[in-house]
């Protein structure tokens, strides 16, 4: 049962109900390392395993809880989903039209991205799929999900203000659509695109400005025919997927993390292997390389229609810059940890049109204000975004609080590492969602992150 599996790269972390961390000065960080798959794929390849007939092999898929409770979500619909002994994950899927009705609520845990694909999916299936989540994730705004999906036919009905519990009751015959996306959203546009491959006919998605594209990847990957003119995506529905192979590079907003700690630590010399080089992805290597970042990218190469490469980064003296409004969409995750390298750079950078950071994980924007503050960085907020003014020395010495976040928790953890005084979290246990063993990755490079334990039971 996949109940049952053990994965790899599980610590004592999980096993606490609240783990204090704190990161310590480090000397310098050197070596080559490879981060975790690329939970936006992960994600993904999963569902299309699930959406194909026979059996679909995934090496490399990201082992933390997030995509776990996709994978267990695919098995409840009728998957059988298993992870074999040399790491690959083997997908027995049931072909699209085969979708089955849970017998429980799926629990989505803290992924937004999980939750509102599979709510797409199932929208445009004759039967009902409830939703839930932690605290967190029963807080963001599913409406954005739901004014498109109910065109098809679905109807969902949530908590107030449209957030989880939630239960999407979906239609036997559902109608194809044309959508136009009011506000650019990878998730919005994967929603509709999978609700899409069991609604007959043709339905397009335009969308205001170019986003994450892995889904449009994946389902070329798999044969479907798409028609894709500018920013608008035509899918027709109802085709027959044979299984595939999938290969998940790892993922590039998890090596944001050493890759700004190598930045603002001296003599810091580090190798990441095998990071997913998508264009729609990249923006934070480009705003970093525009600040002077040493930043290099070695062996460059297709896998899967994904670009991958491996990224070599220096310490690098940074000067402030102001980030164009249209990248966002590009590293809209990366923002939290281009903050700390922001607050090594020379000068002001300024980050404007993130309102999307608001109803995140955690409001990003307020949080990582407040953080940046108490450890002594100088930093403004706006209503869409912040600027930060630049130190080469910077206090620390805070407890931040991470409100269930885990980017906030990373990149906290790498401000520690260049910091005068060390910095705390009040909670690193959530880092598990999508960057299983980042504590042991970073320490192997030469970080100090270590638990104080509360609570332990």
């Amino acid at each position: 049962m996949l109940s049952e599996i053990k994965f790899k790269n599980q610590t004592s972390l999980k096993m606490l109900s609240m783990t204090t961390l704190i990161s310590h000065k480090a000397d310098k960080l050197t070596g080559l390392v490879k981060v975790p798959g690329d939970k936006s794929i992960s994600h993904r390849a999963l569902i299309m395993g699930t959406l194909a007939i026979g059996q679909s092999r995934i090496s490399g898929l990201l082992e933390g809880e997030d995509v776990l409770n996709t994978a267990k979500a695919m098995t409840a619909l009728g998957a059988d989903i298993s992870r074999d002994d040399n790491g690959d994950w083997l997908v027995y899927g049931v072909g699209i039209g085969g979708l089955c009705q849970p017998e429980n609520a799926l629990d989505m845990g803290n992924s937004g991205t999980g939750a509102r694909l599979i709510m797409g999916l199932v929208s445009t299936y004759p039967f009902n799929t409830s939703f839930i989540g932690d605290s967190s994730l029963s807080t963001r705004p599913m409406k954005r999900i739901t004014d498109p999906l109910k065109k098809f036919g679905a109807e969902f009905h949530g908590a107030e203000g449209m957030t989880l519990p939630m239960t999407v009751s979906g239609i036997k015959d559902p109608l194809p659509i044309e959508y136009e996306l009011p506000v650019a959203s990878a998730q919005v546009k994967s929603a509709i695109l999978l609700a899409a491959l069991n609604t007959p006919g043709k339905t397009t998605v335009i969308e205001p400005t170019p986003t994450r594209d892995h889904t449009e990847r994946m389902l070329q990957h798999f044969g479907i025919q798409m028609d894709i003119n500018g920013t608008a995506i035509t899918v027709t529905g109802q085709p027959e997927l044979e299984a595939r192979d999938m290969f998940v590079p790892t993922d590039p907003s998890s090596a944001a993390f050493p890759t700004v700690a190598a930045l603002i630590t001296p003599g810091s010399d580090i190798t990441i292997k095998n990071v997913g080089m998508n264009p729609s992805r990249t923006g934070i290597y480009t705003t970093l390389k525009e600040m002077g970042a040493d930043i290099s990218f070695i062996d460059e190469r297709l896998e899967c229609g994904e670009s991958v490469a491996d990224i070599r980064v220096k310490y690098s003296p940074l000067t402030g810059v102001t980030v164009p409004e249209d990248r966002a969409p590009s590293m809209i995750d990366e923002y939290p940890i281009l903050c700390i390298a922001a607050s090594y750079a020379k000068g002001d950078t300024i980050m404007r049109g993130l309102s999307e950071l608001r109803v995140k994980e955690s409001d990003r924007i307020a949080v990582m204000v407040a953080g940046l503050k108490d450890c002594g960085v100088a930093v403004t907020e706006h209503a869409d975004g912040m600027t930060v003014t630049g130190n080469t020395k910077i206090t620390g010495g805070a407890k931040v609080q991470t409100h269930m976040d885990h980017r906030i928790a990373m990149s906290f953890l790498t401000l520690g590492m260049a910091t005068e005084a060390p910095v705390e979290l009040d909670d690193g246990t959530v880092i598990e969602t999508s960057f299983p063993g980042f504590c042991l990755l970073m320490n192997g490079l030469g970080a100090h992150i270590g638990p104080q334990i509360k609570d332990a039971t």
